[in-house]
């Protein structure tokens, strides 16, 4: 998949998920939180201002470390699409 459009549909992905109505399953959102964060290269460590929530973040990071960002990217999608088809 070339990057533009994988960028794209990664995009695409994201305001899916942004517009989902139902609740998600925690480990799905903090699966699709380290996909975002890794796609995009956002070093930050997660902000919560709760430490359990941090953990949970932290740990789905480790979890996905050595995901590339493209990897993420279409990772994040194949879940997304998941999502979609089982709405």
């Amino acid at each position: 998949m070339k990057n533009e459009k994988l960028h794209k549909r990664f995009n695409e992905a994201v305001d899916f998920v942004n517009s989902y109505k139902e609740p998600l399953p925690a480990d799905i959102l903090l699966t699709l939180y380290a996909y975002y964060k890794i796609a995009n290269e956002n070093k930050n460590h997660p902000g919560s201002k709760t430490p359990l929530i941090n953990a949970f973040k932290a740990n789905a990071l480790i979890q996905a470390k050595d995901m590339t960002p493209k990897t993420a990217m279409a990772a994040y999608i194949k879940l997304a699409k998941n999502l979609k088809q089982n709405q």
